[in-house]
């Protein structure tokens, strides 16, 4: 393959809480890879990105703002090759990945998709919805309430309130899932895939995962779970990719949250040659 020059946009610190020094590494080793490969890196910031031209053709992406994602999309639409795609990372927003997940089959918790500003009745909430999860459905977790774990449907109106002030329109409601959680990492077209428990590596963002409690080792079938991620990242769009899922006490695997590009900082090294080689072998279709 001859030397090509890729545009690196990493991502703005404010959609890394918790996990800046992870995200720049991952994206950083990346670089190194291609670099290693012959080829030639411009690193962008999101902010640069907006705000000056980009001539190259070819981009990989840890980008998450709004404007940057459909600066992107644009810049697609006219010929551009990136991983992630930026319609990709669109698609892993909350409310598109839990239409996109449910209308497709993928296993997923039974979910609600609500106006913030609606007044919020009993008779919305099928049997079952005590407890569950309130989730801001337009973007991604950025500050802790973005996600929270609610009791009773009184909670959730207090907690919906809070959203529709802090001007969030949309909230998902996933039915909370009793298991174990796990963690996965995963890139397409290439043998590379892990999951751990999360609380046993202490990789949190915001200290959800205790309300599951301590793992105790359910049994489950690998493969399936590898499977059910392919597919799921096949049905979003995007390459290089992350989440969590709960095993129920008797073994079946529901993903209740699929993330563009991750951290991957507990495999780090590995991830990071499966990205740039999956780049490299996606470039050869271009």
């Amino acid at each position: 393959m001859k030397s090509l020059t890729f545009a690196g946009i990493q991502r703005y610190t404010v959609f890394s809480p918790n996990h800046v020094g992870n995200d720049a590494s991952i994206f950083s080793a990346v670089g190194h890879y291609l670099q290693e490969h012959g080829h030639t890196i411009k690193m962008y910031t999101e902010q640069e990105f907006l705000s000056k031209p980009m001539p190259e053709q070819f981009v990989f992406t840890m980008m998450r703002s709004k404007a940057a994602v459909r600066n992107l999309q644009l810049l697609e639409q006219r010929g551009v090759f990136s991983i992630n795609s930026a319609f990709g990372i669109e698609n892993c927003t909350r409310e598109k990945m839990t239409h996109l997940l449910i209308d497709n089959g993928i296993s997923h918790p039974d979910s609600l998709i609500l106006n913030t500003q609606d007044r919020i009745s009993e008779l919305d909430f099928p049997d079952g919805f005590e407890p569950c999860w309130a989730k801001r459905a337009d973007f991604h977790a950025i500050h802790r309430e973005d996600v929270t774990f609610v009791r009773t449907i009184n909670e959730l109106r207090d907690v919906i309130a809070e959203y529709a002030l802090r001007g969030i329109e949309r909230v998902v409601i996933n039915k909370h899932l009793k298991g174990d959680l796990i963690k996965f990492y995963g890139v397409a077209g290439t043998d590379f895939f892990y999951w751990f428990y999360p609380q046993e590596g202490s990789h949190s963002k915001f200290g959800l995962e205790a309300i599951n409690g301590t793992p105790v080792g359910i049994p489950f079938n690998v493969d399936q779970l590898r499977n059910l991620c392919d597919a799921a990242s096949k049905v979003l769009n995007v390459h290089v990719y992350g989440g969590d899922c709960i095993v129920s006490p008797e073994g079946d695997i529901r993903i209740i949250d699929f993330n563009d590009w991750p951290s991957f900082a507990p495999c780090r090294k590995e991830a990071a040659i499966a990205i740039g080689k999956t780049i490299l072998s996606e470039v050869k279709l271009v």
